[in-house]
């Protein structure tokens, strides 16, 4: 069966949100160290970006490297920001043929200099694209964001510029690293774990969840359709009944 092929293409998740898990156990499997996992992992990094934009998803955002990250093994760690250094640099010429926009979430300011500046020279070298925009999640943890918005917020009101009863979900929204995105449709997490692992705890209120067993390097294409068409078959209800939902969509005669 094609997959992408069956995929409603007037129905896609606006955001796509995933977890890239099992690069590690995947490497152990081949009697290798961990950070051959992440090498391969690329591949699949390159798999879902175009599978995402190939039918026309307008966000896709990967988690890259979280704030526990850091904790790792140092070799580790080294690894995996030379590995960032690397694949940006050979990534953006892709990325503009496909008119792709690079960006970041994240506390990146601590990152290594040498990755700050790949990053940094990759959001520029992509900021003219207008397809889809990738989200690269780096030095990331939702805990952290959402304690920086209340920081922000809390500083706000203690200069006079907003009163505590003002404060809502919007004024939260507005302080978070997301705020020029709409929240994810579809999250999906491979390697079989079923957790949100401290990323976009907030945004993912109403998020569909889609877990496959298969470890991060071994994803295709094929497997990021198939969660699309898994999503298709979800009903949103954003704690409405279905027939509420039904009324919603019933045209007026």
């Amino acid at each position: 069966m094609d997959l992408k092929s069956g995929i409603d293409v007037s129905r896609l998740p606006q955001h796509v949100a995933i977890i890239m898990d099992g690069n590690g156990r995947w490497a152990k499997g081949q009697g290798m160290p961990r950070i051959y996992g992440h090498h391969n992992g690329v591949k699949a990094v390159r798999a879902c970006t175009e599978a995402a934009a190939e039918i026309g998803i307008r966000y896709l955002t990967l988690y890259a490297f979280s704030t526990e990250n850091w904790n790792r093994p140092e070799q580790e760690v080294n690894a995996l920001m030379a590995l960032l250094v690397e694949t940006i640099g050979q990534e953006v010429k892709t990325l503009n043929e496909n008119n792709i926009r690079l960006e970041a979430i994240g506390d990146i300011s601590a990152l290594p200099a040498a990755s700050l500046q790949a990053l940094k020279k990759g959001m520029r070298d992509t900021a003219q694209n207008t397809g889809m925009t990738l989200i690269l999640a780096l030095n990331y943890s939702s805990r952290w964001e959402i304690t920086r918005a209340t920081r922000q917020i809390a500083s706000r009101v203690k200069q006079g510029l907003l009163h505590p009863d003002q404060i809502d979900e919007h004024t939260v929204q507005s302080e978070l690293e997301t705020h020029n995105y709409p929240d994810p449709d579809l999250l999906i997490r491979s390697s079989g774990e079923q957790r949100l692992s401290n990323f976009l705890l907030w945004q993912c209120a109403y998020t569909e969840f889609y877990f496959t067993p298969v470890f991060w390097p071994d994803i295709q294409k094929k497997d990021f359709w198939q969660a699309i068409l898994e999503y298709q078959q979800r009903e949103r209800r954003y704690g409405m009944t279905s027939d509420q939902l039904m009324m919603d969509h019933t045209p007026n005669i």
